[in-house]
């Protein structure tokens, strides 16, 4: 995993970094945790900087999302029965991204990049369910700002230990994810703070 990353970064940089969230969030199997993981890594090594990375996986972020939701609402739901299995949307998937996104609505799109599997579902289901396009871009887009935020932070202040995020959060799923959002926020104030005391 890693030698892949690194040949990703190492051939295509920043722009390798955009493409592969576009592809991973419309619902390639890409590790997209992992890949954010690593960038941070990277920033931290040196190799890169925080934002131009930054900027570049949350345009990919927010093209990707846009994207699914622009299929939903195209092509609506016989689309993901058909192509959905062939790149792990099952309907378990699908039904479960339902019920939460029926229970929490568009606040829904912040907090399901954190949730793996679901991510990759929810902007499909909020384009066929309507949604207006502005209302879905204010809360899609932040939704990317924080996760991008969150795993580059996590990938910089964990350094030689990056690969824990992702053990943990395939491991443990939503619960590691809101740990990773708690912990980013931490790290944040502590840094706000330093910056503001100095």
């Amino acid at each position: 995993m890693e030698h892949m990353l690194t040949h990703l970064l190492v051939h295509y940089g920043y722009f390798g970094i955009f493409g592969a969230l576009v592809l991973g969030i419309v619902g390639l199997p890409l590790p997209d945790e992992v890949l954010l993981t690593y960038v941070g890594y990277n920033i931290f090594k040196g190799n890169m900087h925080y934002v131009p990375a930054l900027l570049f996986a949350v345009l990919g972020t927010s093209i990707g999302i846009t994207l699914s939701y622009g299929i939903g609402h195209w092509l609506g739901i016989a689309f993901l029965h058909k192509f959905g299995p062939k790149v792990h949307m099952t309907e378990k998937r699908v039904e479960r991204t339902q019920r939460l996104f029926t229970k929490y609505g568009n606040r829904f799109l912040l907090v399901g990049y954190f949730i793996p599997g679901v991510r990759h579902v929810v902007a499909y289901l909020v384009g066929m369910g309507g949604v207006r396009l502005r209302t879905f871009m204010v809360y899609a887009y932040s939704g990317a700002v924080l996760w991008c935020v969150t795993f580059l932070t996590l990938g910089y202040q964990l350094g030689e230990r990056w690969y824990l995020v992702h053990e943990y959060v395939h491991r443990y799923g939503l619960y590691a994810a809101l740990l990773c959002v708690i912990a980013a926020a931490i790290i944040y104030l502590r840094v706000r703070k330093g910056t503001q005391a100095g």
